[in-house]
């Protein structure tokens, strides 16, 4: 897109940034720095900030949000973005206010501190979206859709002080992607014979499952299907810590582990860890069991290693 006049304009050409990696690896920086620039832009601050003065606060959205090998790669971002949508929606500068020219690989974290490089939004994105707050907000609710499980889009917008209470605008983006399958949670929960994985939690109310959602394993967001054995039923508790890495499943045994990094109090740690190293309580046929293919993926890209003995 050479140009960007319009709301629908700013909405279609962060839908269509380019991501790596492909093929179902998660692909966080450019999204969760779109976000973090965002919620600056939300509380007034200045179009262009310093990377040493941002650093710190972006490193640990990624080290919380991202994969576990994100976080030190943090410049990349700050870079590559310079080089999509043809240069007109981010900038890089010299601490003079000079552009800063992106061509080639990425330099490392040493020289954007050094250089004092400065980073934001181009004029004319950063004036439509700071005059549009309602353009703001959906394009922020579009990136959290486009790019992370429900399970994770407030906490990540809590984190960074984004208000995404503003309506809707009516302008949309096409979305490239998929379409969700409406039946997935209902074949999931079925399979799993209406009770958490982990837990064994299965309150109903009436004919209604109350607390117990369908957990991808492969997130829908990373090209992870929409089959059983890409599933798991999980209360939301479980899967809330599931879709942040707080444990995985083993292939092998379908037993659980959890991370090393996780912060417990005593009550917390003989209730959660309690299930570490137990296996998962399987469905009711071997058909619906996780795939090895999915675990890996969840144990290399969410997973936050390592995990407990």
């Amino acid at each position: 897109m050479a140009t960007i006049h319009t709301p629908a304009d700013i909405l279609q050409t962060f839908a269509n940034i380019r991501m790596a990696p492909a093929g179902g690896g998660r692909a966080v920086h450019k999204p969760l720095l779109i976000l973090f620039w965002l919620g600056r832009l939300q509380s007034n601050e200045p179009r262009t900030a310093a990377f040493a003065d941002v650093e710190a606060a972006f490193k640990q959205l990624l080290t919380e949000f991202g994969t576990a090998s994100a976080p030190a790669t943090r410049q990349l971002p700050f870079w590559h973005l310079c080089n999509d949508a043809g240069g007109n929606i981010w900038q890089l500068e010299s601490a003079g206010g000079i552009a800063i020219a992106t061509q080639g690989p990425a330099p490392g974290v040493t020289w954007f501190r050094a250089e004092g490089v400065r980073a934001g939004f181009a004029p004319a994105v950063d004036a439509l979206l700071r005059a549009d707050q309602a353009l703001c907000a959906s394009l922020a609710r579009q990136l959290l859709q486009q790019h992370f499980p429900e399970t994770l889009q407030v906490d990540i917008a809590t984190q960074i002080g984004l208000d995404l209470n503003e309506p809707a605008i009516v302008a949309s983006a096409t979305l490239p992607g998929r379409r969700r399958d409406p039946a997935f949670r209902e074949r999931v929960l079925r399979a799993y014979e209406y009770r958490c994985c982990v837990c064994g939690f299965d309150l109903r109310i009436g004919n209604i499952s109350a607390g117990l959602e369908a957990a991808h394993i492969q997130w829908f967001t990373a090209d992870g299907p929409d089959v059983e054995s890409n599933g798991m039923a999980m209360c939301s508790l479980h899967h809330k810590i599931f879709d942040l890495g707080a444990f995985t499943v083993e292939p092998a045994n379908l037993s659980m582990v959890f991370s090393q990094n996780l912060q417990l109090g005593d009550a917390t740690r003989s209730n959660v860890l309690s299930y570490h190293g137990a296996g998962i309580i399987r469905p009711q046929s071997a058909a619906y069991a996780p795939q090895k293919a999915y675990l890996d993926w969840h144990a290399k890209e969410v997973f936050k290693a390592p995990g407990r003995d």
